[in-house]
Order: C-alpha cells, then sequence, then structure tokens
C-alpha cells in the first residue's frame, strides 16, 4: 500500500510539473549599444564606449516576471602606432594597438507582459564591470596576425542599476507550425550605478626612453547605455 501510495504521488507530481515545463518561456538577445559615461566617470573619460550585448531570460507564460542575465563588451578607447619591431630590426615594422575595454555581467528581474505584439518591460540589475586595458603586436599586411599581447592595467567593481524597454515582434510563427519561434526587435536603456575602480583611459599610457608610466584614473562608474538589438522568443 505504501509503495502504491508513492507511486501514485510520483504520477500527480509529473503531472503537475510537465505542464508548467510545456509552459516555459526562453528570449535570447543580441544588441548592439553605446556607453556613455556619467558623473566622475564622465569627467575622467573623453570617449563613449561601443559595444555588443548578449541577453537571456526564461518565465512562465502568462506570468510577467522573468529572471535572465546579459553581458556586455565595449571599446571606450583605441590608440594604433607602427613602431620598429625591436632597436636591432628597425628595418622591420609592426602594428601596436592597445584597447579599453569595458565588460559589464548582471543578472536581471524583468516585469513584462508577454500577450502583446508590443510589449514594454522594466529590468532590476545586479552584477559587475571589469575594466581592462590591453596591448597587442600584430604583423603588417591584409590578414594581420598577433605576436603578443599584454594586460597593462585592470579593475573590477560592483555594478546594478536599472532599466526599461520595448519590444516590438515582427514576425510571429504560425499556431500550426512544428517549432514556435518569434523575433521582436528590442529598444532599451539601461542606467548602471557602480562602485569605485581605478581604469586607463585613451591617452593613459605615456612612453618615455623606453620606460612605461601609466596615468590612472580612479572614480565610480555609472554609465548610461542605451541599446538596439533583436529577440527570438521560444
Amino acid at each position: 500500500m505504501a509503495l502504491f501510495k508513492r507511486i501514485a504521488l510520483f504520477f500527480l507530481l509529473c503531472a503537475a510539473v510537465v505542464p508548467a515545463i510545456a509552459q516555459i518561456k526562453t528570449d535570447v538577445g543580441i544588441s548592439f549599444g553605446v556607453g556613455i559615461p556619467q558623473a566622475e566617470f564622465g569627467d575622467n573619460l573623453d570617449n563613449l564606449g561601443f559595444g555588443i550585448q548578449l541577453n537571456g531570460a526564461i518565465g512562465i507564460r502568462g506570468i510577467p516576471i522573468s529572471v535572465g542575465a546579459d553581458f556586455d563588451f565595449m571599446i571606450y578607447g583605441h590608440e594604433r602606432r607602427n613602431e620598429p619591431f625591436s632597436q636591432t630590426i628597425p628595418d622591420v615594422t609592426v602594428k601596436v594597438v592597445t584597447d579599453n575595454n569595458l565588460i559589464a555581467g548582471h543578472f536581471f528581474l524583468r516585469l513584462q507582459p508577454d500577450q502583446f505584439r508590443i510589449r514594454p518591460y522594466a529590468d532590476a540589475l545586479i552584477g559587475f564591470k571589469h575594466l581592462y586595458t590591453d596591448t597587442k603586436i600584430t604583423n603588417e599586411g591584409f590578414e594581420e596576425q598577433e605576436i603578443a599581447r599584454s594586460t597593462n592595467f585592470d579593475d573590477t567593481a560592483l555594478s546594478y542599476g536599472f532599466g526599461a524597454g520595448l519590444q516590438i515582434q515582427v514576425y510571429v510563427s504560425p499556431e500550426d507550425s512544428e517549432s514556435s519561434m518569434d523575433v521582436s526587435l528590442d529598444f532599451g536603456l539601461k542606467y548602471l550605478l557602480g562602485s569605485e575602480a581605478s581604469y586607463l583611459k585613451e591617452g593613459s599610457i605615456r612612453r618615455e626612453n623606453g620606460q612605461v608610466t601609466f596615468d590612472v584614473k580612479q572614480s565610480k562608474t555609472t554609465l548610461l547605455l542605451p541599446y538596439v538589438g533583436v529577440v527570438l522568443s521560444f
């Protein structure tokens, strides 16, 4: 009798879980954004950042709450110059490229209705920002091959904030289709506060008499990030 009850309970749980799994909705998106430094961060940086964002969210159809994560990569400074390969081989030149980069990753909680073709949303985000500057050497020519690379400076800051946006469906899969996939345009804006970090900007690396010095900046890392992209919903 006890075994029968356990088997019955197992099937009852399956009956409750399987329909819920069938109603799970997944969003996967890619966006292009512009990073606009704010407050002290903006005072220290002369350039905007340009980059790409990957994001994904999961929820249950009919419930206007989902959870997800996003990942941003952007370049906010870039220098490029030609240099002799060495003092003993001055007749061979290489390209020296220095990039100031920002990587950010956040978990988010999203409030968004899913039963309309035009769907506004609001996000609460928490994660990190990682700022780093690296220099690489490549050969000259049509196919640039990397010879060496070095990270000059890096630091990480806590990041948190809020966002809002609008998704507009441009394709809805037919009801009789074997696979359900909708496509939406995604227009959004994130305001990301951040703790203090140390970082370099374009022109912060100085080279004199074979020696390198860094003009290190330090501030909170507040960033305004408008973006536009595409979202696939399954």
